[in-house]
């Protein structure tokens, strides 16, 4: 029988550690390793409940990364734990064969509580999965090629989702990608309208771009670019793998704007913090082909029982514990809290951004940010950077995070950036 955490001495902790950097060096990735030991991250991540991380030495950590979005209603939320239970012992998997009642369900709930005439489903595993369905069926319904995306999007690292993705660091050493791919500045509708031509089969836009930096578009932006895509015959898909479920203050992020979109791929928090599960889900006259081909796009895990009783119960969650307005009005209290930090430390953080509990904090340099994380992670707070814009420390904690929690980073990030600035103003 293993030992748990609490029956295991100093010594087998530090064995256990060692151990594990081991295999990431021998059997995962050598540079996985480094930058774990760079960034002062030599600790096995071993239970979490609620917005804390604890390690195997049994320190805590408040979890501002969230699981880069994933963690909405928390860490090992009982409902969704208790249901992916319940589901496990009924049966994990589909024949797929016979017909899925989770599956089904979920589908009519997601039906339910998405914007516009979103109706259709069609269940992955993962978000880069949900678009790549969702530019399929782009192309399949129109009949066209070309696809219009934006500067520094992050739609996934999989050859069509990453072909529309907007930084070639991850996407040079894989060329050719897809064609058909044009790329214009975010919040810049002129740019899209100017991008479009003939053969366009659809625009796929993040509502805010999370790894370009949390940038959140003028208020006008989604609400032009879905005028022009109507004008124009074009079909609007709106990436809401990050910003949805709650994240930023509504279900969606496009309900900020009173948008709509045809297709709307989605992951992350639909899986509760539990189990992995994406989605995209289309209205009904972008359907047809599927409709004529049923199996025209499939996949063997995708819309799996265990996952989706996870969906089903995730978004119970959400609504009946109010979690997006939960992180409408703490988010909103959060971010005044990090802009009086800003106020007191120009020299380290250039600007603060975010909508709910989506938020960026650039700094002033890109190794700032490096010692602001490094600070916050020994005072027990996760935070990551984010992909396309490194000098963007991104905050996702999850929705259930207390008023004292985001009091205690707020304290924690002060100090940090009063020691960095001291750094700074000494150089």
């Amino acid at each position: 029988m293993a030992k748990t955490e609490s029956m295991l001495s100093k010594t087998e902790k530090d064995r256990v550690v060692e151990q594990t950097i081991e295999k990431y060096e021998k059997y995962l990735n050598p540079a996985m390793a480094r930058i774990f030991k760079f960034m002062g991250l030599t600790t096995i991540e071993w239970e979490a409940q609620g917005a804390v991380v604890r390690d195997i030495y049994g320190k805590d950590f408040i979890d501002c990364a969230g699981g880069y979005g994933m963690f909405v209603q928390g860490h090992r939320h009982p409902k969704i734990v208790a249901a992916v239970k319940e589901q496990l012992d009924k049966m994990p998997l589909s024949s797929k064969i016979l017909l899925c009642k989770p599956m089904a369900d979920l589908a009519e709930l997601l039906a339910e509580i998405s914007p516009g005439e979103l109706q259709y489903s069609f269940f992955c595993n993962s978000g880069t999965e949900a678009n790549e369905g969702a530019l399929k069926l782009a192309r399949m319904a129109t009949g066209k090629p070309k696809v219009v995306a934006t500067v520094n999007a992050f739609h996934g690292k999989t050859m069509g989702a990453l072909s529309a993705s907007g930084r070639d660091q991850y996407k040079t050493p894989f060329g050719p990608l897809v064609p058909g791919f044009t790329h214009v500045p975010f919040n810049d509708a002129a740019a899209i309208e100017a991008a479009i031509d003939g053969d366009t089969a659809a625009v796929i836009l993040e509502p805010i771009q999370g790894e370009g930096g949390v940038i959140v578009p003028d208020a006008d932006y989604l609400p032009t670019v879905r005028e022009i895509c109507d004008r124009k015959g074009v079909l609007l898909i709106l990436d809401e793998v990050q910003t949805g479920f709650a994240r930023t203050g509504k279900m969606f992020a496009a309900m900020h704007s009173d948008v709509a979109p045809d297709i709307m791929p989605v992951a992350k928090a639909l899986g509760g913090g539990v189990m992995p599960i994406g989605a995209f889900i289309a209205a009904p006259r972008v359907w047809e082909e599927f409709i004529t081909n049923p199996l025209i796009h499939t996949s063997t895990f995708g819309g799996n029982p265990i996952a989706c009783a996870a969906g089903i119960a995730a978004i119970n969650v959400i609504r009946e514990e109010k979690l997006a307005e939960r992180a409408a009005e703490l988010g909103e209290y959060f971010i005044s809290g990090l802009q009086e930090i800003k106020k007191r430390y120009p020299e380290v953080i250039e600007e603060v951004r975010g909508k709910g509990f989506l938020i960026g904090l650039e700094m002033t340099k890109a190794g700032v940010g490096g010692m602001i994380m490094s600070e916050l992670i020994d005072n027990g707070i996760l935070v990551v950077y984010t992909l396309n814009k490194p000098k963007v420390i991104r905050m996702e904690p999850p929705l259930v995070i207390t008023t004292e929690q985001i009091d205690y980073v707020l304290e924690a990030l002060d100090r940090a950036a009063a020691k960095c600035q001291a750094v700074i103003e000494d150089l």
